[in-house]
């Protein structure tokens, strides 16, 4: 019997890959954009915390595993040609590695010169990724 994990359009990598965009299942923000295989996917499903595979270092990485900021599985939404996911979460804590809710926290300024930061940390990165 199939299930709707089958339908899937992992890419033809070696690491089979799929992207995944990671909403916040509250206030539909973006928090992040990451990359699953099968296995980070059905991790994601079984544990009910957001796994993904990291290309940098070519394994299975479950969000928050150093910094306590996980994002807790709530729904999965497939696109219409089956080869890109949504993920809503719940985020315990910041998202982003630089200690911002989300990972898009910088917005092009009107004069199109530089990228200005549209929310302040939650965390010094420092405290939390060098211990």
């Amino acid at each position: 019997m199939a299930n709707g994990i089958d339908l899937v359009q992992f890419d033809k990598s070696s690491d089979g890959l799929v992207p995944a965009v990671i909403q916040d299942v509250n206030t539909l923000a973006i928090l992040m954009v990451g990359f699953m295989n099968r296995p980070a996917l059905e991790m994601t499903l079984s544990s009910g915390l957001v796994t993904f595979w990291t290309r940098s270092r070519r394994k299975l990485w479950t969000k928050g595993e150093t910094s306590g900021n996980v994002l807790k599985f709530k729904a999965l939404r497939i696109n219409c040609n089956d080869d890109s996911l949504v993920v809503l979460a719940e985020p315990v804590g910041a998202t982003c590695h630089t200690g911002h809710p989300s990972c898009y926290y910088r917005e092009l300024s009107p004069d199109q010169e530089e990228w200005i930061s549209i929310t302040e940390p939650e965390f010094n990165p420092e405290d939390v990724y060098h211990k």
